[in-house]
């Protein structure tokens, strides 16, 4: 089969190898397609530190299944589209006890420790069906645009965990996919006003059919100005920094009114994650600051349920689809910012 295989940082090429057995309790899946990332951006640039090589990444995933294992005894049969979250949880730890799955203690994941989507067919272990996040996609809801429940679901937990609602104004820095897909959740939820932020244009004129009320290039623009008349000077209710910039973190905690919520979505870099916040500013205003990188079971079929009924408009986020043996130009395109969303079809 035709695969994508990361050898080491930096080091990737789309090779021939032996399609995978299908597990004994497992499933063999055909991808459908598979979703770029600013992860798999990293990973192939950097590595992983949970990766070893050679390994087939991408963990955005939608597929049908090929093939069950000759001992497998689960709900799927062949010819089920599904789903395929890379998240695998131990259901053993304390917090997968307390119902807390996103913050299991020895997760596990599909495309590190795993081999992922880009490829043509993918094993599915006993553990990842057993205690991972698979679901059934929706009929109405074409795969390539399944792709997209991954990402989705770290926003609803992101949502749902902000309590975003009524009359709410919210920030979003970063216009990305996730920072689109922050937009339409938050105005679903009942946000009074929602202000996007970024340095580039593209981003913002690609974020602007999502529904923002203002949209703020911070390079040029008067951010706190803006933020501050745009809330009759009070800052705003909830701030997401959907990015990997930390002075944006910084600057969430100078927007944010007193009592507001911070949500602290994009990771940073390793080596470069310290950005100087004021923490007096979380003191004196009485911040609450949120900390998201992943999802549990509830939040992958919630969004999957966003994605199937329009809430999420997947087809305005997925704005390119490209094969596999294009993963040099989708990758421009991506670090280019001229696309907002990849899938890549083997």
């Amino acid at each position: 089969m035709k695969a994508l295989v990361l050898f080491g940082p930096g080091n990737y090429k789309i090779c021939e190898r032996e399609r995978p057995d299908c597990p004994d309790r497992g499933l063999l899946v055909k991808v459908l397609a598979c979703g770029l990332c600013g992860s798999d951006l990293r990973t192939l640039q950097s590595g992983h530190r949970n990766i070893v090589y050679p390994r087939i990444i991408g963990h955005e995933i939608a597929g049908i299944v090929e093939e069950t294992g000759k001992n497998y005894s689960g709900e799927w049969k062949t010819g089920d589209v599904l789903a395929i979250g890379p998240m695998v949880y131990c259901f053993k730890c304390i917090f997968c006890r307390q119902g807390r799955h996103e913050l299991c203690a020895n997760t596990r994941e599909i495309a590190q420790q795993w081999d992922g989507g880009f490829a043509e067919y993918i094993a599915i272990p006993e553990e990842a069906v057993s205690f991972g996040t698979i679901s059934r996609v929706p009929a109405d809801l074409p795969p390539y645009l399944a792709t997209l429940s991954e990402p989705a679901s770290s926003c609803v937990h992101a949502q749902m965990k902000a309590g975003i609602g009524l009359s709410d104004s919210v920030v979003i820095f970063g216009c990305g996919p996730v920072g689109c897909m922050h937009v339409v959740l938050a105005r679903a939820r009942g946000a009074r006003k929602i202000i996007v932020v970024d340095v580039s244009d593209d981003r913002l004129r690609m974020c602007g059919q999502f529904g923002p009320d203002v949209c703020v290039n911070s390079a040029n623009e008067d951010l706190y100005g803006t933020v501050s008349r745009e809330t009759d000077g009070l800052g705003a209710d909830v701030v997401i920094t959907a990015n990997p910039v930390g002075e944006t973190q910084i600057q969430a905690m100078e927007i944010a009114r007193k009592g507001g919520r911070i949500v602290l979505f994009g990771g940073l870099p390793h080596g470069n994650s310290k950005p100087g916040i004021d923490t007096n500013l979380i003191h004196y205003k009485g911040l609450t600051v949120i900390g998201i990188s992943t999802f549990n079971l509830e939040h992958y079929r919630l969004a999957l349920d966003c994605l199937a009924t329009g809430v999420i408009p997947a087809e305005k986020i997925v704005t390119h689809t490209m094969s596999l043996e294009d993963i040099d130009d989708a990758i421009r395109l991506a670090k280019e910012g001229k696309a907002l969303k990849i899938v890549l079809k083997p």
